[in-house]
């Protein structure tokens, strides 16, 4: 059985490598300095006294398809529909003389992705909005957070165009979506071997 598995596991990554898109990962443009830890992706900014940094993890950042219960199932001959990664992504922006850092809780609307047409529409949403001390890794639940279901479009557009003024925008939003779909597509391959060498190891 488990060499039949590895045998799998060999052609699958074959497979992979064959539609993986890029062999080394995209850049965003705007300068961002990007650090990955695992499956963890940061991307850095320094404008005008301010600290802006975009951190995303790509676990669970593929949204269900329709039709196929797992990317696993299909033939090898069907043309596989492309997976894209669309994580939920969080700003932070750090101001040089504030002891606070405002964070902004980002993601896709799952109904908005392809919809390109539509100048207009932003292809990310704002979630939630809160100050969080600056330099502390665990966030406090004390703090008040916004949460903009419920909030005047006036102040939500402002906070949009906060954004866009430091370089998040549709733009960056769009650079994401590929970058984060890269990452995802070589840990999965990176995945693929790790099991592949798991399996045959006796």
């Amino acid at each position: 059985g488990d060499k039949a598995f590895a045998q799998f596991l060999t052609d699958e990554i074959k497979e992979e490598k064959k539609i993986q898109k890029h062999k080394s990962l995209p850049k965003v443009s705007g300068g961002w300095e990007l650090e990955v830890h695992g499956t963890e992706a940061k991307l850095l900014k320094k404008i005008a006294g301010e600290k802006i940094t975009v951190t995303f993890n790509i676990n669970n950042s593929i949204p269900p398809s329709d039709d196929v219960d797992t990317q696993e199932e299909q033939k090898p001959d069907e043309q596989e529909p492309e997976l894209t990664s669309t994580p939920n992504f969080v700003v932070e922006v750090i101001k040089d003389d504030t002891k606070q850092t405002l964070v902004l809780d980002c993601h896709y609307p799952e109904d908005e992705i392809g919809h390109e047409g539509e100048e207009e529409s932003d292809i990310f949403t704002i979630r939630e909005v809160s100050f969080q001390p600056t330099g502390e890794s665990d966030w406090k639940d004390t703090n008040y957070t916004l949460n903009t279901d419920s909030l005047d479009w006036a102040l939500y557009d402002h906070l949009m165009d906060f954004l866009a003024d430091r370089g998040v925008d549709n733009t960056f939003a769009d650079e994401l979506i590929e970058l984060s779909t890269a990452l995802e597509h070589q840990e999965y391959i990176k995945f693929l071997e790790d099991l592949k060498s798991f399996v045959k190891c006796q």
